[in-house]
């Protein structure tokens, strides 16, 4: 099956969330959505977009997106991954894949010769009328938010160490450096 068309009304749904509580798209009828596959919690790229989506949630907001994440990960799986990354949003458990073969997102792959069944990594961004608008099947985990957007975002602001362990690391690096001297 092929991913779904811009213009066409998106799928309905229901599945439950991290918490077991059931969720429809319905649910957000008046709302943008983002709704993303990802092929499983916790592996390096997913976790890249994850992260990417969680650290640029509040100009998803802005934006007026509800974000949703979705694979076929149980809702435990969901649980961990969600408190590990600190993600601000839903992840839904499409363990039988209902979700994945309505939208197409259920397809065969391929890796290192051996051909087997896999999550696309696609985007669908739905409207309030619950049309799709956009569907993002090339998806660049790192940038993944300005995908979504169609814009370039400020790169997110490092949080600054607690001044204890800033003194503690400074001190640390001058012992090191009156070390080497020494040593010359």
């Amino acid at each position: 099956m092929a991913f779904l068309l811009k213009g066409t009304k998106a799928p309905a749904f229901e599945v439950n969330d991290q918490n077991g509580k059931s969720v429809r798209l319905s649910d957000f009828k008046g709302k943008k959505v983002v709704l993303y596959f990802y092929p499983s919690d916790g592996t390096p790229t997913c976790t890249t977009e994850a992260c990417n989506l969680r650290d640029n949630y509040k100009a998803l907001q802005k934006a007026g997106y509800e974000v949703l994440g979705i694979s076929t990960d149980t809702e435990k799986s969901h649980q961990k991954f969600i408190a590990k990354e600190k993600l601000p949003f839903s992840l839904l458990a499409d363990t039988e894949r209902k979700v994945h073969e309505a939208y197409g997102t259920w397809v065969e792959k391929s890796m290192y010769g051996r051909s087997y069944m896999g999550t696309a990594r696609v985007t669908y961004l739905i409207n309030e009328k619950g049309i799709i608008e956009e569907v993002i099947e090339k998806v660049q985990s790192k940038i993944h938010a300005e995908q979504i957007l169609g814009e370039p975002l400020p790169p997110v602001a490092k949080k600054k160490a607690p001044a204890k362990v800033a003194k503690t690391i400074k001190k640390t690096a001058v012992k090191k450096a009156g070390k080497k001297a020494l040593k010359k």
